[in-house]
Formats: structure tokens, C-alpha cells, sequence
């Protein structure tokens, strides 16, 4: 249970160290534990950062600045609602051409952010325009993250890779964007391993994807009480 150093540690110890020395190569998060685990239980092992785990961090600081925006527009509307019914008025909110109001642009864009301009469908594109015409910096973090998607798609070697992020990393510090400094920094502390992904392009979607589906089998039944009971359900089931 968890994902504490220690007992994981002494689980993969009893594997012998012959079949460890085996494991080639480990897809991994960021975390410091994993990294732990790793190096104490497949020393051999090269370990290889995740390009998604990467990705979600750009994504998620894109999303940051998107919700700030809309906070600011559910502030304004309020006042201006209040100052509308203080002189006896009836407020109506400003419609953009596609029909969303302020706060309703912010928050139908949420999911048009995750994908690439190419698999945006009409309203998507048309909702886009209006976004970024309204808030260059969501434009510009929005590029950002394209950017970075770009690199893990395109770079075929490890030096290739190393100049694109070198550029890249020069644009986030252009920016002055607090959260994706950061994630900058993240790839600088990690970048050994997240530049292993460019040998074999390996990562750990189809393991996430099979732990997300016992996460929704498991959801189905409010949680587990027969451990091994649900291990074989899981067996037949999938296995």
C-alpha cells in the first residue's frame, strides 16, 4: 500500500538480484522515491522520465494561468452586476461572436488547451481565436506547451533534443511565466533522464492505462475489502 520507499524496496529485494540485473530500462516519474527505488533495486537499469509526466506539468501551468483569468472574470461580472442593480438596471453580459459570455469563453476553452490546433474541431477553432485575441499570454503559454510537445514528436537523437530544449528553455525565461520557470528548472534538474526518452522513445503509457482502468474497476465496488479475491477478479478479467 502507498508508494513509500522502504516497503517497496523490500518487496522487489526478494526478486533475485540476477533476474533484476536483467531490467534494462525503467519509464519513471519525477519523483525522488521512484528514483530511489530504481537505483536500489536495478542498479543496471537506465532510467528513462516519462515525456507525459513532462508534458502534464506544461499543461498544467497553462491551465493555472487560464483559471487566474477566469477568477478575474467571475470578480468583474459580479461588479458589474452589483453596480447594475445599485442604479435599478438590468445587466447584460458582453456575448462574443460564438455566443460565450467572458466567463463562459474562460471556461469552455479548458479542454482546447489539451489538444493540438490540428485536432480542434470548428467551434474549438473559432473559440480559440477569441481566447487568444483576449489574453495574448494564454496565446503565448499555449505555444509554449506546443512547443514542448513538438520536441518530444520531432527529435530523433539526444543531442537534437538538447539543442530544441536549450531553445526552448531560453523562450520560457523570455516569458517571465513564475510556473513554467519552474517547470524549466524541473527539466533542468531531470534532464539526463528525461533526454534518455530520445534512445528508444520508451514510455509508460500502457502501464498508466492499465492502472487507470483497476482504478475505475476498483471505483465500481466503493473500494476493496478481499485483496486476493480482487487480484483474481482483476486476473480474469484482464490478464
Amino acid at each position: 500500500a502507498g508508494t513509500k520507499v522502504e516497503p517497496i524496496i523490500e518487496q522487489l529485494l526478494k526478486i533475485s538480484a540476477k533476474k533484476r540485473a536483467k531490467v534494462k530500462e525503467i519509464t519513471l516519474d519525477m519523483a525522488n522515491s521512484m528514483k530511489t527505488i530504481c537505483k536500489k533495486c536495478f542498479p543496471r537499469a537506465m532510467q528513462v522520465t516519462d515525456r507525459f509526466h513532462v508534458q502534464k506539468l506544461a499543461l498544467e501551468a497553462l491551465q493555472d494561468i487560464r483559471i487566474k483569468h477566469r477568477w478575474d472574470a467571475i470578480d468583474l461580472e459580479n461588479q458589474q452586476i452589483k453596480q447594475a442593480r445599485a442604479k435599478n438596471k438590468t445587466w447584460e453580459p458582453k456575448q462574443y461572436s460564438n455566443g460565450d459570455t467572458r466567463k463562459q469563453l474562460l471556461a469552455r476553452s479548458r479542454y482546447l488547451l489539451y489538444k493540438a490546433p490540428s485536432n480542434w474541431t470548428d467551434n474549438q477553432c473559432h473559440r480559440s481565436k477569441i481566447l487568444f485575441s483576449q489574453y495574448p499570454d494564454i496565446k503565448i503559454a499555449f505555444d509554449l506547451v506546443q512547443g514542448l510537445r513538438n520536441i518530444f514528436n520531432t527529435a530523433t537523437s539526444i543531442e537534437t533534443a538538447y539543442t530544441k530544449l536549450a531553445h526552448w528553455y531560453k523562450d520560457v525565461e523570455n516569458t517571465g511565466f513564475r510556473a513554467f520557470n519552474t517547470i524549466a528548472n524541473t527539466i533542468t534538474l531531470n534532464y539526463r533522464s528525461i533526454l534518455n526518452y530520445f534512445i528508444n522513445r520508451s514510455t509508460n503509457a500502457s502501464a498508466e492505462s492499465f492502472n487507470a482502468k483497476i482504478k475505475a474497476f476498483r471505483a465500481q465496488f466503493r473500494g476493496v475489502k478481499n485483496v486476493e479475491f480482487f487480484l483474481y477478479r482483476l486476473t480474469t478479467i484482464f490478464a
